[in-house]
């Protein structure tokens, strides 16, 4: 594998919270997938889980270097869980049009958060 391009995001928990109180499930919509959603509210509080999808977005479009513009769409990624808790990125759409363009094939993601914050790292890799 080789390393193509890095993304990295920080967002605090009380702004999706707000965001969320003042907008609920039209900003559900627009940044979650329907399977994202659904894993969202298996948790009591699901407002780290949402920063932190919300946060490795925003890295992978840093990571594939065009922020939010354009034709991409927050859904144009889906990240779930593999059967070991670890992040699996599927991308679709512009984005994924995106990352081919720029030869990525392959997104490593890494997502933290706190009651507080939530941060995501995001690698591009081309397979050799």
């Amino acid at each position: 594998m080789q390393f193509v391009s890095h993304g990295i995001d920080l967002i605090e928990c009380e702004r999706i919270a707000r965001v969320l109180e003042n907008h609920g499930k039209r900003f559900l919509d627009r940044v979650l997938t329907v399977a994202e959603q659904e894993r969202a509210e298996h948790f009591a509080d699901p407002i780290p889980f949402i920063a932190g999808r919300f946060a490795a977005k925003e890295a992978i479009l840093k990571m594939i270097g065009t922020g939010w513009r354009g034709e991409i769409a927050w859904t144009d990624m889906e990240i779930l869980p593999n059967e070991l808790g670890q992040p699996i990125v599927r991308l679709c759409g512009a984005t994924a049009r995106r990352a081919e363009a720029i030869g990525i094939n392959r997104v490593n993601l890494s997502i933290t958060h706190t009651k507080n914050y939530a941060a995501a790292s995001a690698i591009g890799l081309r397979a050799n």
